[in-house]
């Protein structure tokens, strides 16, 4: 188990978040970044799971801080395709933020929807990459789903105080 905040907390699932998806046997990571590509959220599952089973459990996990008289969540949340489902677009509507997921071919256009906006989606493929440059996190070597998800929390901190410009101490 991976203590520490409720939200932070993660109990060993049964399937070590492995799976077989037409990459082979692998896991998804599901993130959550802010506009600068800070990580806010991080889920693992089973590599065949549908992007759009982690989307609550992502967001359930980002430990936001609340200050009085401004909001909780941003005022925009981008996704791919994979997360173009109604309980995902309600969730997000509930919660007074605009959605900026483009609709999948079996959907009616969103005349709303933001092009400008959704190409700066691509901070989160940035993030991506460069915490995929720590072999550790781009070939999971752990059995284990809590120690993986630990190795990216390690990463995280390390990248935050590198852009908090601290020596490095490697």
């Amino acid at each position: 188990m991976l203590a520490g905040p409720k939200a932070a907390q993660l109990k060993e699932p049964p399937d070590h978040a492995l799976g077989y998806s037409r990459g082979g046997f692998s896991t998804k990571v599901h993130l959550l970044c802010d506009r600068h590509g800070l990580l806010l959220g991080i889920y693992l599952t089973p590599g065949q799971r549908h992007d759009c089973k982690g989307f609550e459990p992502t967001v359930r996990r980002v430990l936001l801080p609340h200050h009085h008289g401004r909001g909780y969540w941003p005022e925009r949340m981008a996704g791919d395709k994979g997360y173009s489902y109604r309980p995902i677009r309600r969730w997000i509507r509930r919660r007074g933020i605009r959605g900026v997921i483009p609709t999948r071919k079996d959907q009616p256009v969103d005349l709303g929807f933001e092009k400008a906006q959704y190409r700066r989606r691509n901070i989160i493929e940035r993030a991506v990459g460069w915490y995929k440059e720590c072999r550790r996190l781009a070939t999971r070597y752990e059995k284990l789903a809590v120690n993986y998800l630990a190795f990216w929390l390690v990463a995280m901190i390390e990248r935050y105080l590198r852009l908090l410009g601290l020596p490095d101490r490697a």
